[in-house]
């Protein structure tokens, strides 16, 4: 989620933001629609899944714009990821070998895991059972391995 600041110290949006500033705030509404909606009837960690997504989207959204696309400009990239429009350590992870689908940092972190492993997600699909279904605790991933 964006800091808030004051209007003060806020610099003004380079070029090209009001090119996307419609797909952004769609992407800040649907985080506000999550984090608003109940988690009845959902277990504990069930609840932050949509929020975990929304938010991989968005920061994929902006390092699609600047690194596929090349439809915005050097500024506004780093004015978005100054601004918290994207995470920029996990766009760092996506420019390495073998991380270009991860869903999050959580997943590649192995000291909060019960046996210093990436998370189940991580596995490619060829060396799962046939018939096992995954998906990740910390943000509802079903498979984000690069060779998938």
């Amino acid at each position: 989620m964006p800091k808030i600041t004051s209007a003060k110290n806020r610099k003004p949006p380079p070029d090209g933001w009001d090119d996307i500033e419609t797909n952004l705030l769609d992407f800040q509404n649907q985080l506000k629609d999550a984090t608003d909606s109940s988690s009845e009837g959902q277990k504990k960690h069930e609840s932050t899944h949509k929020v975990f997504q929304i938010s991989h989207q968005r920061s994929r959204y902006i390092y699609d714009l600047y690194y596929e696309k090349e439809a915005i400009s050097r500024q506004l990239y780093d004015w978005l990821l100054k601004n918290g429009y994207a995470d920029a350590t996990l766009i760092a992870k996506w420019k390495k070998q073998g991380y270009e689908k991860l869903c999050c940092l959580r997943c590649i972190q192995t000291k909060e895991t019960n046996f210093n492993s990436t998370c189940i997600c991580r596995v490619p699909r060829e060396q799962l059972k046939e018939d096992q279904e995954i998906q990740c605790v910390s943000c509802g991933c079903r498979g984000c391995a690069s060779s998938d």
